[in-house]
């Protein structure tokens, strides 16, 4: 990872300022291969170091990836322990790297159930990066978006009964301010790699406006050309938000015109 000081110049018209991916195929990744599980998931670390150079140079702000769902406890107890120790030794093998190329890290999701090691390793991890502001990378750990807006439910209720709030004034803005991520903008691109077309409980509330990108190629080969064909499809997208083609293209002329004055 190069030491970026500066945020490059985009090469594409609309760059997202949020990408979400869900790294998906690295079991299969390793079938395919005649090699254990455990393989694949190494490979797709090192396919994340790849991803996040991407990122960077393309000048994306803002990254989330799921690592492991709430859902994920429920494999084979031998590859949820081989995940647990490869988080802690791929930290303390990229931390370095990650500071210095101005990433901040953070973990979302409920930290609650893992080893004191591995909180540990994300208190450090987070606490070493804090000041960083070249590229926001957050890594979903025991997350699930439904539990996300539930987390963020009981702790407005909170509010609601200490008087802070009132629920008069509860509307969407307000309520987003209590998610994982409130002070990042939501997720503008969606990428799913492994030939899967579901969002699988990730980040239900920040993707609500998200374009969806499916790919079938497995995560570890998702290299950084991949990640430029993902960046070159969203930015032929329209995004509309419930307004029409038509209207975007006045806004669209009527802000050329102000940029002739």
């Amino acid at each position: 990872m190069s030491n970026k000081k500066q945020q490059p110049e985009s090469q594409f018209t609309v760059l997202p300022a949020h990408v979400a991916i869900v790294m998906d195929g690295n079991g299969r990744w390793a079938k395919k291969r005649l090699m254990p599980r455990a393989a694949g998931h190494k490979a797709g670390v090192g396919a994340l170091k790849y991803i996040i150079e991407s990122a960077s140079e393309a000048g994306v702000k803002c990254l989330t990836v799921f690592a492991f769902s709430s859902e994920n406890w429920n494999r084979p107890e031998r590859e949820v322990s081989i995940l647990m120790d490869l988080f802690v030794s791929s930290i303390k093998k990229y931390l370095p790297e990650l500071k210095q190329a101005g990433v901040s890290l953070r973990f979302i999701g409920d930290r609650s159930v893992f080893s004191e090691k591995l909180s540990a390793s994300l208190l450090d991890a987070e606490s070493a990066t804090k000041d960083n502001t070249f590229l926001n990378l957050n890594i979903a750990m025991n997350y699930g978006g439904r539990w996300d807006i539930v987390e963020a439910a009981k702790n407005m209720l909170l509010d609601v009964e200490s008087g802070s709030v009132s629920p008069a004034n509860i509307e969407e803005t307000l309520f987003s301010d209590y998610l994982s991520l409130a002070d990042l903008p939501a997720v503008d691109l969606f990428i799913r790699t492994g030939g899967e077309h579901r969002i699988s409980n990730f980040l239900l509330w920040q993707c609500a406006y998200s374009e969806l990108y499916f790919t079938d190629v497995l995560w570890p080969d998702f290299n950084g050309d991949e990640f430029l064909k993902a960046l070159q499809w969203f930015s032929s997208r329209q995004r509309r938000f419930g307004r029409t083609g038509e209207q975007l293209e006045e806004e669209l002329q009527s802000l050329q015109t102000n940029e002739v004055k």
